[in-house]
């Protein structure tokens, strides 16, 4: 049974977590790898590499709105391929992601995750509050 009085703060702290994670792995590939290092990376496992791009743009925009909560119910879900792509791009280095590359185990965790705070939704404190119906119609009322 879930606790409906704590399932709001459940949401904020996995919405908090996958917010940060994204923005972090986009500055990752930013500031580490390049954003060039990361376009080589995509091409050496057989994708495009304008994909390392919007890659970047999708976690770090993603990241930043998850993390105020603005919509992170969908933002989360539109998430999920990224994170299936970088499970694909980890499978072959085996499970740990200690291994050389990188392991899958982290990125299928992380899909999870975002699949978990996709039917949760923004929880407390999100910016999507703020345009709720009750809440517009409290400010106009």
């Amino acid at each position: 049974m879930i606790d409906v009085r704590t399932a709001p703060y459940a949401a904020f702290v996995l919405r908090i977590a996958l917010g940060s994670m994204f923005i972090a792995h986009a500055l990752l590939k930013y500031y580490v790898f390049t954003l060039p290092g990361t376009v080589k990376f995509f091409e050496s496992i057989g994708l495009p590499g304008p994909l390392a791009y919007l890659t970047f743009g999708a976690e770090l925009v993603g990241g930043t709105l998850i993390l105020a909560g603005a919509w992170s119910r969908w933002v989360a879900a539109a998430l999920i391929p990224v994170l299936i792509g970088a499970t694909w791009a980890h499978a072959g280095n085996g499970w740990l992601f200690t291994a050389p590359n990188g392991g899958w185990e982290y990125p299928a965790f992380l899909t999870v995750a975002a699949l978990v705070q996709a039917l949760l939704g923004d929880g407390k404190l999100a910016y999507s509050a703020l345009f709720s119906r009750g809440q517009l119609r409290a400010a106009t009322a």
